[in-house]
């Protein structure tokens, strides 16, 4: 039938038909097209990033399969070489690895996430392999093995990594830097960003929280496990079909997918191609959806949505408890969306009761306005106030700190082997004068300010301020335009003086010194 659809979809479109350039001929042929896209399964999308912007340059970009498992590939995001800046700056981005969710959509899905960061950042990807296409002999795949993926690939990408789990991979990354500080492991990530995660299901539950406490985990095992059927490379492996949680997540919004599709036929026919094309992109992505394996889907079910084994301290891997406690190190940055309808508000941030023992000044959370679950990791407003709040973060918590040079005004700063503060140079640049210059101080003049009364501004901030020459509010109240730009490349703070207003609040609080 889909065949028939677009067969005769194409005799309603060729421009030498005439019926084609009337309203009836348009309209037969989007009617066609809705019929076949709605039936049709979709592949597996591409990510499409062939270039970004690196040190003012544009760079071509490349997927390459750096760590490879049967159920995962490792995709690292390589960008191009460009000039002598563009390769500073490549060298001292941190490397950050994002762990996509297993929860039936391709890691396309994160397309805009990786988009976002690689101006900034060093990028890997999980991308996890549709369970049908595995065969039974390569084993099974549980939540266990999730986080020993997870674990496997820390230790590949070495110290001083970033990890981001977006969704439903923030309990296995919660998990796995929990096992890896209580080891001692000295390639547990810097910091860690859990996104719209389902930490605590108890607090604020959604419907598709209160389907899993309602239906128990022998409904699931008995309705929503089959085998993979022939020819499948996974034939007879017990999966989660993928086609099942689109239907569930469709069903949440089923009036809006209603009139997406019901919007998509009339621009068809009235020939608005763009806004017909955006339809396209957005469902080729979104109808695009892989099995999962069955005792992974039962387990994590199970785990997170029934017994709420993590935030009741019950959670085991390898039958070894998982304890958040052992968190000392690895900074947490936690980030919902205020009009969330899966993952409930509340849920993500819940991680901070658990890590009881990280330092205050190692925790953040952040609420972003107006938006739902797909909101927190993509669109406009991600790409605007998410994104730099995420590469800020980290750059406040490595453990690798940035060595900057006398050529840091013209951004060629490179990473240090070791760690080492960052220290204003007073040195003559040759060939450029560093506005900095005017500003920075050796010592502070008198009593130093308490730089942290400024908003956006915490301990870590604070210390990087003393030692680039900063130590009161009248030097940050007085920078300039060059001032400013100079030292969001020297310290790394991607426009946070400006986004924050550091300079209206240091001119504030100077007055109320000086009064």
């Amino acid at each position: 039938m889909r065949a028939a659809a677009d067969m005769t979809r194409l005799y309603f479109q060729n421009p030498l038909n005439p019926v084609s350039h009337t309203t009836y001929g348009r309209s037969i042929a989007a009617a066609c097209e809705v019929f076949e896209r709605t039936t049709r399964r979709y592949g597996k999308p591409e990510f499409g990033l062939h270039e970004t912007t690196l040190g003012g340059m544009r760079v071509p970009v490349r997927e390459k399969v750096v760590w490879k498992r049967p159920f995962c590939n490792l995709i690292h995001f390589e960008r191009g070489p460009g000039d002598a800046r563009a390769r500073t700056r490549r060298g001292s981005d941190p490397r950050i690895l994002i762990v996509a969710p297993m929860s039936g959509h391709y890691a396309t899905l994160l397309r805009g996430t990786v988009e976002a960061m690689l101006p900034r950042a060093d990028v890997y990807i999980t991308d996890w392999i549709d369970a049908r296409m595995v065969p039974l002999s390569e084993g099974g795949f549980d939540l266990d093995d999730y986080i020993d993926y997870i674990i496997s690939i820390l230790h590949f990408l070495g110290e001083d990594t970033h990890v981001i789990g977006v969704c439903q991979p923030s309990v296995p990354v919660l998990s796995a830097v929990a096992v890896m500080e209580a080891n001692d492991d000295p390639y547990a990530p810097s910091t860690m960003t859990l996104m719209g995660g389902p930490i605590d299901t108890r607090i604020n539950p959604t419907a598709v929280n209160d389907l899993a406490e309602r239906k128990g985990i022998d409904w699931f095992e008995r309705n929503v496990i089959m085998p993979v059927p022939f020819p499948h490379p996974g034939f007879m492996r017990d999966v989660y079909p993928g086609f099942l949680q689109l239907s569930g997540f469709m069903s949440m919004n089923l009036d809006r997918h209603m009139i997406a599709h019901r919007d998509f036929f009339q621009h068809l026919v009235e020939n608005d191609g763009d806004n017909a094309e955006k339809h396209r992109e957005f469902y080729d992505e979104y109808l695009a959806v892989m099995d999962l394996s069955g005792e992974f889907y039962l387990q994590t079910v199970e785990t997170v949505f029934i017994r709420h084994a993590l935030p009741n301290g019950k959670m085991t891997h390898r039958d070894e408890p998982v304890d958040c406690h052992a968190i000392r190190n690895t900074a947490l940055l936690t980030i919902e969306g205020e009009k969330d309808d899966i993952t409930g508000r509340g849920q993500t941030k819940a991680a901070h009761k658990l890590c009881v023992n990280l330092p205050e000044d190692k925790k953040v959370h952040y609420e972003q306005p107006s938006v739902g679950h797909y909101g927190v990791f993509n669109g406009s407003r991600f790409r605007a106030e998410i994104a730099p709040r995420i590469l800020d973060f980290i750059a406040s918590n490595r453990t690798r700190n940035v060595t900057v040079t006398a050529g840091a005004a013209n951004g060629t700063a490179r990473p240090a082997n070791t760690p080492a503060p960052i220290v204003a140079k007073t040195a003559p640049v040759e060939t450029k004068t560093n506005p900095l210059d005017e500003i920075l101080l050796v010592k502070p003049e008198g009593t130093v300010d308490d730089l942290k009364r400024i908003s956006g501004v915490g301990p870590k901030l604070e210390k990087m301020l003393n030692e680039a020459g900063i130590f009161h509010f009248w030097q940050i109240a007085q920078l300039s335009t060059a001032q400013i730009a100079v030292l969001d490349d020297k310290l790394e703070f991607r426009g946070r003086i400006a986004r924050d207003n550091w300079i209206g609040q240091a001119k504030k609080l100077t007055e109320s010194v000086t009064s």
